[in-house]
């Protein structure tokens, strides 16, 4: 492991900033986490469904707002982006190769994943499992797809927006839900927010590329702002105080998101931008940064196989022949929460066997060099900061 770890340490280029690539990690393990606590499968009648301790214990809200991190993986891929374009641009290297070249590290994972669960439900249809059972496998395991269609269209425009203010998006969004909740319009309107509310933080990533968002002030005010204007809305605009969406919920502030999610993205984006200094410092340390940069080499594989991972040690579960708590049971009461959290390195074991079968797709052929060729020149339409 020391050996790695210098093999990491020697091969990271002199400028690059560490403390965006623990960004990204954290945003990504933020949002594993999040699946992993929030998300429950209930057996009942031999028959599975989902359910949320959200939708029993309330009182849990706040855990949406630690744990649901897309604004700050925007956020990244915006600075990422727009850096990696420029960069390009500036070798002559075409829009095109350029888009293949970053598109292609998102299609082979997908790819992968798509491939095994349609085998897998054709499977477990012919075994005789319910068409209930195998949809809510499916949701789980595809949903958060919309979040990979959204990045890839936000990167292809990367080139339009990357001088676009983030007001102007913003603006969309609170038309939208002025005219779907105050005025009685179509909930199908809501589906525009899908981008425009997510170029928001697309859009700051951007200026911070730029040059922009250097201003402690300035993440303070995208803090504080962005707090106030969230609770603003929650306690007099009628918005849900959730950050994820809830069963039986009215109105989900992620599902299309509202202006309350955005609001609640600019604090998270303000809270990034403060944490640059000190996770700088924290990134010296050779072993913090291995695991960081380790993290970053395997973001997809972990991000579309880990509720993979929790279904198949719910699977195996069920082989006991009786229902394990925090498991299979309703996820209602503090010891429901408990044994879920028991249960977390199990699903973590899961998710690195997952990670064992699946890694190559996202890092290439050559896979298991690429941790020691990060500061190594990059392939041609690439920077640096693609391989990690």
């Amino acid at each position: 492991m020391r050996d790695l770890v210098r093999r990491i340490e020697s091969a990271t280029p002199p400028g690059r900033d560490r403390a965006v690539d623990a960004l990204r990690a954290l945003a990504i393990l933020g949002v594993v986490l999040g699946h992993w606590l929030v998300t429950a499968l209930v057996t009942d009648s031999g028959t599975v469904h989902g359910a949320s301790p959200l939708q029993h214990m309330p009182e849990l809200t706040p855990v949406s707002w630690l744990l649901q991190t897309l604004a700050v993986f925007f956020l990244v891929g915006g600075q990422v982006g727009a850096a990696s374009y420029a960069t390009a641009h500036g070798r002559g290297v075409t829009y095109r190769q350029w888009l293949e070249a970053r598109l292609v590290r998102l299609g082979r994972p997908v790819a992968a994943v798509m491939v095994v669960w349609t085998v897998a439900a054709a499977v477990m249809l012919v075994s005789g499992a319910g068409p209930g059972t195998v949809h809510t496998l499916l949701k789980l395991v595809l949903s958060p797809l919309w979040f990979l269609l959204v990045f890839a269209g936000l990167t292809a425009a990367t080139p339009l927006v990357t001088r676009l203010h983030p007001l102007w998006p913003i603006a969309v969004v609170l038309h939208v839900d002025l005219i779907r909740f105050g005025l009685g319009g179509p909930s199908w309107l809501g589906w525009i927010n899908v981008a425009a509310g997510w170029l928001v933080p697309y859009c700051l990533g951007a200026a911070w590329a730029r040059g922009a968002l250097k201003d402690r002030r300035t993440a303070w005010t995208l803090l504080l702002g962005g707090a106030a204007a969230t609770a603003g809305l929650v306690l007099w605009a009628g918005y849900p105080a959730s950050m994820v969406g809830v069963p039986g919920s009215r109105i989900s502030n992620l599902d299309p998101p509202t202006l309350a999610a955005v609001a609640f993205g600019l604090a998270q984006c303000g809270a990034a931008l403060l944490l640059l200094g000190p996770l700088r410092r924290i990134l010296v340390r050779p072993a913090a940064w291995a695991a960081v940069a380790l993290v970053n080499l395997s973001a997809m594989t972990v991000f579309l196989w880990h509720q993979t991972a929790m279904m198949a040690v719910t699977a195996v579960g069920m082989l006991t022949g009786r229902a394990l708590p925090g498991l299979h049971t309703v996820p209602e009461g503090w010891g429901w929460v408990l044994a879920r959290l028991a249960w977390l390195p199990v699903f973590a074991a899961a998710l690195l066997v997952c990670w064992a079968a699946f890694h190559t797709y996202e890092q290439g052929r050559r896979g298991h060099s690429r941790v020691v060729r990060i500061g190594a020149p990059a392939p041609r339409g690439e920077t640096h900061h693609d391989h990690a």
